[in-house]
């Protein structure tokens, strides 16, 4: 509790998320679909090893014996606790609204494998109720089925999948330390240089001089940015933010969104905002670091998630304890093993 600020009212935790829906819908009205792999959900490192070094049967058959062994939390684990505390505090407030986070688990597992998940899913209390095993198949064709507006995974290549078909997506990455969170508050930061603005004016700082960048900037102020596909992750994220304004909980908002940039604001930090504006989005902080590191500043926030496209920014911030997501929608940022 001393890394959250203030603390709500006490909450009422209620049962999982769908309640009065319908057999034919793939999720409840209104839901913001997260769709987490098992991988980025819990620390399945050793399994993995399992599965490249001795194959799938002994890979299956190590889950099966294992069953009742209950899994470390992984990467996403933090993000999806903090998750389903907002959607505590969205049915305080609005009982009967059905516009929540909706958990899904997408993995390639067998099902008869998933005793183990399923266990680990009861065994810390997470409410998430739709699963899907696609017993070796990449599980990336039922996103759409299930309408998923985020998609979180510990493996890249599904991740470029995924960003081909359309979603929001991202590789997580667990932080190397371990440090306490706040549990009452999701805190969601992003890079505004690529991953929020597709990296045009990556691309101009790339190709120009500074006091060239400068000039363009200055001249395109009043020129929205292009958005990523995280935009729409964003905007579900403020809609939320403003149900509890509407309630005067600004203060107790269960949701801080956070604007990291290495970009200095004499240069971009007008127009970043402007675009911002424009989408009715409001970023709650907005640090323009002028090109100094990200990782104290990130150590100090403790995000939930902090998405970044430049694998080597993610490392460093990694190292200083940071769950963070690649992104993988700048200039060029792609991720490589």
């Amino acid at each position: 509790d001393s890394f959250c600020e203030t603390r709500p009212p006490e909450h009422t935790e209620l049962p999982g998320a769908a309640t009065d829906v319908e057999e034919d819908e793939p999720r409840p009205k209104k839901s913001i679909t997260i769709a987490v792999s098992s991988r980025a959900l819990f620390n399945m490192m050793d399994d993995r090893r399992i599965y490249e070094e001795e194959g799938l049967e002994k890979y299956m058959e190590y889950q099966l014996t294992n069953e009742n062994v209950i899994l470390t939390p992984g990467p996403a684990f933090r993000f999806v606790k903090a998750l389903q505390h907002v959607n505590a505090r969205l049915r305080d407030l609005y009982p009967h609204d059905q516009e929540l986070f909706d958990i899904v688990l997408m993995t390639n597992n067998h099902a008869q494998v998933g005793v183990r998940l399923i266990n680990s899913v009861n065994h810390y209390g997470l409410l998430i109720d739709r699963f899907c095993f696609t017993g070796g198949k990449s599980p990336i064709g039922y996103l759409k089925a299930y309408l998923t507006n985020l998609y979180l995974s510990a493996d890249f290549e599904k991740v470029q999948e995924a960003i081909q078909e359309g979603i929001a997506s991202a590789t997580m990455f667990d932080g190397a330390k371990d440090m306490p969170y706040c549990d009452i508050q999701l805190r969601v930061a992003v890079d505004g240089d690529a991953v929020f603005f597709s990296g045009e004016s990556e691309q101009t700082a790339k190709e120009h001089r500074r006091d060239k960048f400068f000039q363009h900037e200055t001249l395109s102020e009043n020129k929205p940015l292009v958005h990523s596909p995280l935009k729409g992750f964003l905007e579900d994220l403020g809609r939320l933010q403003k149900k509890f304004y509407a309630k005067d909980e600004r203060l107790l908002c269960p949701i801080r969104t956070y604007l990291v940039t290495a970009r200095s604001a004499a240069s971009s930090g007008a127009r970043m905002l402007k675009t911002l504006r424009r989408w009715g989005l409001e970023i709650d902080e907005a640090l323009f670091l002028a090109g100094a590191p990200k990782g104290p500043i990130l150590v100090k926030i403790r995000p939930h998630i902090f998405f970044d496209d430049r694998m080597f920014l993610i490392e460093g911030a990694k190292k200083l304890g940071t769950i963070t997501a690649h992104a993988p929608y700048g200039v060029g940022q792609k991720y490589h093993t």
